[in-house]
């Protein structure tokens, strides 16, 4: 298969499935206009026909559309034009680099892309959100220290702010949860490379919804001035977040709402993300043929089980055809059945297995290969997606903090950003969190914090808040140890204590603290 090539499932209208293989570009956006699914890839007749396009923008088009090439003395050409692809030039609007519609689709037909993309989606955003106290915040409360009553005032202000935001969040959609929005949103962004996030404004300029806006029918305007979505008869005009001045370029609403735009970064594209599935492409395709062979084998298999031979005679009609007859339908559902069939004297029957052995798909390997191939372009490790054999916990455990670190948490930076822009409109008391993947149990968090708590590191409220409880009157100041504490603590910070040097001395080096599965690790033989 040549590597521009892909492979694409298709069901006909009787049911029956089969795969088309797309040769040249098929991942551009020239297939979604030659396959028909690229919304924008219109003619002017069907953009005049269009809801949600001013009458002043209609009368440009007509005017196009009256346009002729005239020549000497009233000649002109009389040839017919029609362009496919009109809706991009009349809405100025970019092409994107790859088939949105396709690689909506990429995500239901291969089970590793699936579910890396789902795992990335509920580590970064599925966790859920927090708003925790901004740094100026911090400040001004470190600043009333001493002052126990005015220190209880700001934390109860704080708590009732935050519970305010919170009933606020559920109001902004009554259909979906804000995580739930959060979740569809950068599912788009791991399958498509672009997730569109939309914010709309009451009366008043105050934020009144935020919903998901499906990545495939949006594209981003050439001069970068808002996006437009075209989804059956309707053409509709966004702002970018913040923008409140930018006129209707197509359309008469006065006031378009505004989107906030997730992408995947590629330097070959300034305008739309990539998804990091692109780098694994040939792999999807592999996959898609390797996995359609072997349910071929099994429905339409051409290779017999068994072949008949009859020497030094022929079977009569009345035989043979009691005999395909018993093969054909005596067999279906039946483990074992006898069979009779006469034969002259001189006749020998045999019948010789073909395929007798136990058999097994083809192309394990290969198809391995291609998981292994689709989950390091996501960078997944594969206890994300399944419970692999030969994985011990340590190497999980490594692979799960390396997954947190590098994959993670940039992306909830990036999304913390943006979404700041948001709740920085109603307050600058709080910030917007998400919740990070927890890589120790309770029992080892306690511990650390007690260790952080008797170095005076940490105060009490810092470990409240983490566990989503309310601060404590005194909870901001330091704890203080007795003296014979103080001690203890400093011998063992210090570890000036024999036994502990010697304990820590004799401690093997356990890497990620957990036991190597059987057989595996170096032989003490």
């Amino acid at each position: 298969m040549r590597k521009d090539s892909v492979a694409r499932t298709r069901v006909d209208e009787e049911g029956n499935s089969e795969i088309e293989v797309y040769t040249g570009s098929p991942f551009t956006s020239q297939t979604q206009s030659e396959t028909g699914l690229d919304p924008f890839a219109k003619t002017d007749e069907d953009l005049r026909k269009m809801n949600g396009l001013s009458p002043t923008f209609k009368k440009r088009l007509t005017r196009d559309l009256t346009k002729f090439q005239r020549g000497k003395n009233g000649a002109e050409t009389k040839q017919q034009q029609e362009y496919q692809n009109q809706g991009y030039f009349k809405l100025d609007v970019v092409t994107p680099p790859y088939n949105l519609e396709y690689l909506g689709k990429l995500y239901e037909i291969n089970a590793a892309h699936k579910a890396a993309c789902d795992a990335k989606v509920a580590n970064i955003v599925g966790l859920g959100f927090d708003l925790v106290e901004s740094h100026k915040m911090r400040q001004a409360v470190q600043a009333l220290e001493g002052n126990v009553e005015r220190v209880k005032k700001a934390r109860d202000k704080i708590e009732r702010i935050k519970n305010d935001i919170y009933e606020w969040v559920d109001e902004l959609n009554e259909e979906d949860t804000f995580t739930e929005t959060l979740r569809r949103t950068w599912t788009d962004v791991e399958v498509m490379g672009n997730g569109y996030l939309e914010i709309g404004r009451t009366v008043t300029g105050v934020i009144g919804y935020i919903g998901h806006i499906p990545a495939q029918s949006i594209r981003v305007r050439t001069q970068r001035d808002g996006f437009m979505q075209m989804i059956g008869n309707k053409a509709t005009f966004f702002r970018n977040f913040g923008d409140q001045e930018t006129p209707n370029p197509v359309g008469n609403d006065p006031r378009p709402n505004e989107i906030i735009h997730f992408k995947k970064y590629s330097p070959n594209n300034g305008y739309y993300g990539v998804p990091d599935i692109m780098a694994a492409k040939n792999a999807l395709a592999g996959a898609e043929f390797a996995s359609r062979f072997n349910l071929d084998y099994f429905e339409h298999k051409a290779v017999p089980r068994y072949v008949i031979t009859v020497k030094g005679g022929t079977l009569s009609g009345t035989s043979e055809a009691k005999l395909v007859e018993f093969f054909q339908t005596g067999l279906k559902g039946k483990n074992h059945r006898s069979l009779y069939v006469p034969l002259p004297a001189e006749a020998e029957f045999e019948m010789k297995p073909v395929e007798a052995g136990e058999q097994d798909s083809s192309f394990g390997s290969y198809l391995k290969y291609n998981r292994d191939e689709i989950l390091m372009a996501h960078r997944v490790p594969i206890n994300k997606v399944g419970l692999p054999d030969g994985v011990s916990l340590a190497v999980a455990r490594d692979a799960d903090k390396t997954f947190k670190e590098q994959v993670c948490r940039p992306e909830q930076r990036i999304i913390e950003k943006k979404m700041n822009k948001i709740f920085s409109s109603i307050t600058d008391s709080l910030r917007f969190k998400l919740n990070e993947l927890t890589l120790t149990d309770e029992m080892e968090q306690a511990k650390i914090d007690e260790i952080y708590l008797r170095m005076q590191t940490r105060v009490p409220n810092e470990v409240r808040r983490r566990q989503g409880e309310p601060a404590l009157p005194d909870g901001d100041k330091v704890v203080e140890l007795k003296p014979q504490q103080a001690s203890e603590q400093r011998t063992q910070a210090s570890g000036n204590r024999t036994r502990d040097q010697q304990r820590s001395s004799n401690a093997s080096d356990t890497g990620g603290g957990t036991r190597t599965a059987q057989g595996e690790g170096r032989s003490t033989a």
